[in-house]
């Protein structure tokens, strides 16, 4: 086997097969079927990227169909979003098709079925066919309608077409096998009434087809050899094939549906009733906000095709379910807008500089390279002058060991131009610092070539020319969640973890060179990160974006906390070993403020799962997180475990891990019944005063 083939992942190896089992290679063809009840998201990416991905490699056609069977949830708005998404990407479809094209064909297989005795007209209520239709475990019954005459279903399926029944009377369902252990196969639906306007068909029908019987069929009348879906529709594979069974001309190309892994990713959510739910509910600003996993909102941030699609060919095509970090998704962008982003100066936080031993009239223009990793980029000039604007973030008056920035009597290099010494600042009433006064090495000047500019400082700032400085709307995006799975937890609802630091708006200074900017055009904010113009920006007014930044300060952040709370354990060893009674306080007070401090549910969560067991400071620990934590509740924790947490810490030899136990329950009206025999039993023989207090609070 060649490298070519040992690469290949399971679906490329299933066509080749096919191939070289003699499938004609003019036959294959593929087809990207979105619903257009939402706008795509990145999940979407990798089944664009894998459908139209397969078609360049095999050289053979891909459609875009779009699967418009539910016209109460589709616009025309999301059609037109998905088209230019797909473009956006850089795909191009063969045929742009509607499985709202085949409600003529579709009907009419339908009518063939009833009359061979394969469908028929139901007229129970929704509740009576989910009673009928049985469990998992427990198999189907035949409804009352299942034996209705032909020639009854017929007249029936005619009249709902024509509208002559309500909403929810009557439904068209596959006659197959009620006892299938496959529950999908017990009867299902085809057809339900609907007096909905349809984007494309108007009001021409009452009655529309289900996904799982409009799909399948749409394949076959498009001749699509391949019909990639994901996991979910393992199930649905069986259907899938009776559906097309009742139809299928051997002289034709019969379809056949092959699964894949969706993509997951971690700190968002993925499904567009709850990204729809935060359109609606105004959480974000429509569906291409920045901060949405939409492709749109990724594009609007400052993402490129390129990075999406390397995301998607270096997660691959796989058949087992996984959460892929989002980190991976943002190396990937950095990786590419490393080579093409031009760097300029902007100041997002800005504090007066004042030089001064400068000519306060000079205008000096420096050189400054538009990209060190693109050589054809060139160079530009920028204006610099005796007043400056520098971060504020990057001066401090006396500084601390390893600070590389701005001090009172240190040295620094302003990039492109010279290097700085801070001798004095000016503050305001308040205290707050508004000018900072240094004075500069006339012979520094960066690539002068002269033995001052080839000296060492301890670091080198970016900065603003004040007099030529432009303002600048600058919208700082983050993760619009603190989670990394917000919609998994039970009993917590997704719109818990929403980041209330996921959006700040900042005015800043850019560099002149960027007043003729375009909306989408993408820079490298210099120490700072990548940004991109908005689409709200016009003259006079500068909108940009934050896209990412030049390292990954969620990371940093996770291992900080990761971290924190490793130490913290520690100080819970240094508290409980603790005589003095002062001491032990300081110590407990760190350990709250710590416990605080955390914001990732996740990691505080599994760290007390992790806490419950048999050892007095492991279960102080946990239960010092439930009781100081402002992010995890008793509710947030198994039933179970907590169970389990609390009965350990009655019998703790710890009165500490007693106390903390019998205060949290003492809040847990849930649980505090079910261990009221053993904190009276616990009552009955305790000796720790501060125990027999607490005890005697709950009243028991």
């Amino acid at each position: 086997m060649s490298t070519e083939e040992k690469s290949l992942h399971f679906i490329e190896q299933i066509i080749e097969e096919n191939l070289a089992s003699g499938f004609p290679q003019d036959q294959l063809r593929f087809r990207f079927p979105p619903e257009p009840n939402g706008y795509l998201h990145i999940g979407h990416a990798k089944s664009i990227c894998l459908n139209f991905g397969l078609g360049l490699k095999y050289n053979a056609p891909v459609n875009l169909r779009f699967d418009d069977t539910n016209p109460a949830k589709e616009e025309q708005e999301y059609v037109d979003a998905i088209k230019e998404d797909l473009q956006w990407l850089g795909f191009n479809w063969s045929e742009e098709l509607y499985s709202s094209d085949y409600f003529q064909q579709l009907y009419d297989w339908a009518i063939t079925m009833i009359k061979n005795g394969k469908a028929y007209i139901d007229s129970q209520s929704s509740e009576d066919m989910a009673t009928q239709k049985g469990t998992p475990t427990q198999a189907g019954i035949d409804g009352p309608y299942r034996n209705r005459s032909v020639a009854e279903n017929l007249t029936l399926f005619e009249g709902m077409k024509n509208g002559d029944f309500p909403e929810g009377s009557h439904v068209l369902r596959a006659k197959i096998d009620m006892k299938s252990t496959n529950m999908l196969m017990r009867d299902p639906l085809m057809y339900r009434i609907l007096h909905r306007h349809h984007h494309r068909t108007g009001n021409q029908w009452n009655i529309y087809p289900m996904y799982d019987y409009a799909h399948g069929e749409s394949d076959y009348i498009e001749q699509v050899s391949h019909s990639i879906c994901t996991l979910e529709f393992v199930m649905h594979r069986e259907l899938y094939n009776w559906f097309l069974d009742q139809i299928y001309d051997d002289s034709k190309v019969r379809p056949h549906q092959y699964e894949f892994a969706r993509l997951n990713l971690n700190y968002t959510v993925m499904s567009k009733r709850k990204l729809l739910q935060l359109v609606q509910e105004n959480i974000v600003n429509g569906w291409d906000d920045p901060r949405m996993p939409t492709i749109s909102g990724l594009r609007r941030r400052g993402y490129t095709p390129n990075a999406i699609r390397k995301f998607c060919d270096i997660i691959g095509v796989a058949k087992r379910e996984n959460v892929i970090d989002v980190s991976l998704l943002e190396f990937c962008l950095r990786e590419d807008l490393n080579k093409t982003a031009p760097r300029v100066m902007a100041v997002l936080d800005p504090v007066k500089v004042v030089i001064t031993n400068y000519p306060s009239d000079k205008i000096e223009w420096l050189e400054a390279e538009n990209n060190q990793e693109d050589e054809s980029a060139g160079f530009r000039e920028v204006p610099f002058s005796a007043e400056l604007y520098i971060e504020r973030e990057d001066f401090l008056e006396v500084a601390p060991p390893k600070f590389f920035r701005l001090s009172l009597g240190n040295e620094v290099r302003l990039k492109n131009g010279y290097i700085i010494k801070g001798e004095s600042v000016v503050k305001d009433a308040e205290g707050k610092i508004t000018e900072i006064h240094v004075t500069y090495d006339e012979d520094s000047r960066s690539g002068s070539g002269s033995e001052a500019s080839q000296r060492k400082v301890a670091g080198t700032l970016h900065w603003v020319s004040l007099k030529h400085a432009v303002e600048a709307e600058i919208r700082l995006y983050d993760r619009l969640f603190t989670d990394e799975a917000p919609d998994s937890h039970k009993g917590k609802n997704f719109l818990d973890f929403m980041n209330t630091n996921s959006l700040e708006i900042v005015k800043g200074f850019v560099e002149p060179s960027l007043v003729t900017v375009n909306s989408g055009d993408k820079f490298q904010f210099q120490r700072l990160g990548y940004f991109n113009v908005d689409k709200d920006s016009k003259e006079g007014k500068l909108v940009f974006n934050k896209t990412v930044g030049l390292k990954d300060a969620w990371e940093e952040k996770g291992k900080k906390e990761a971290n924190l709370l490793m130490n913290t354990q520690k100080e819970i060893n240094k508290y409980v070993k603790e005589k003095d009674s002062d001491n032990a306080n300081l110590l407990l007070k760190s350990i709250v403020e710590n416990i605080k401090s955390i914001d990732n549910f996740s990691l505080i969560n599994q760290t007390v799962i992790k806490n419950v067991k048999n050892d007095n400071n492991s279960l102080l620990f946990a239960n010092l997180i439930l009781a100081n934590s402002d992010n995890v509740q008793t509710k947030d924790i198994e039933l179970e475990v907590l169970t389990k947490l609390y009965s350990m810490s009655l019998k703790s030899q710890l009165a500490a891990v007693r106390i903390v136990a019998i205060q949290i329950l003492a809040n847990d009206t849930i649980n505090l019944e079910d261990f009221k025999t053993q904190l009276l039993e616990l009552k009955s023989k305790e000796k720790n005063e501060n125990v027999l207090s607490l005890l005697s609070d709950l009243n028991i």
